[in-house]
Order: C-alpha cells, then structure tokens, then sequence
C-alpha cells in the first residue's frame, strides 16, 4: 500500500523529473489542462505535488491548487496519474484533510468522467461542453 507525501516546494526541482511524467500522461489524456502551466505552477511554489509512495517508487502523482472564487477557496485537482489505483486511489482522503485544514470550503478534480466511478461523495455540479471546429 501506498502513502501520500506532499513534496516540499524547496525539494521540488529535485523530485519533479521522477514525478512529471505522471501529470503529463494525466494531462494528455484530457487535454483539460496545459502542461507546462501546471509544471510552471508546480515549480514556482504556487502548487503543490502529490505522490503515492510505496517505499520503493512512485506510483502516481498528483498536483494541486488553491484558488479562490466569490470568496470561497476551494483546492482544486488538477492532474493526477499512475499506475494500480487500487493501491493508492484512498489517499484522496489527505488531500481533503489538507484542503479542510487550509480553510477550502471544496475540492474540485479537473478530469475524466470516470473519477466519478471510483470517487465515493463527489459528484458532477458542472459540465464542460466542447465542440471541435
């Protein structure tokens, strides 16, 4: 089983070539988000990276943000990847604990529909329409 550790922002350019390609591959996927954004963000300090460590290797990778709208902070999710989710899909729950504790009133995942399967509590508020031109 896997534990969650939130990479130190001071550590980060050292950690970041062992992680990347996880949110890259997450970030492909979806085309949500853009990825050097979301590397620019991570390693300026603004984000912050997620991993599922099993003692050996990473097994996925997370990053976040913090934003605030309308006066409400919510932690957003924007990339999170890897390999077997069974043994790491539950550390979500840090996340939320970590979100709470920095007065986030929500988290928020910018992803796939199928989060929604194997995510007990949240549910699509929203949706994003595309049309391809």
């Amino acid at each position: 089983m896997a534990e969650l550790v939130c990479v130190d922002p001071k550590q980060i350019r050292r950690i970041w070539p062992h992680a990347s390609h996880f949110i890259k591959r997450a970030i492909l996927r979806t085309g949500l988000s853009d990825f050097k954004e979301v590397e620019d963000s991570i390693l300026d300090g603004d984000g912050l990276l997620w991993l599922a460590w099993n003692g050996e290797m990473i097994e996925a990778a997370a990053s976040t943000v913090l934003e605030i709208a309308n006066g409400e902070k919510s932690c957003i999710i924007v990339a999170c990847g890897g390999d077997d989710m069974s043994n790491w899909l539950g550390l979500i729950e840090q996340i939320e604990t970590y979100a709470k504790n920095e007065g986030c009133k929500r988290t928020r995942i910018i992803g796939r529909r199928g989060w929604l399967r194997v995510l007990e509590g949240y549910r699509a508020d929203y949706a994003i329409l595309e049309k391809a031109i």
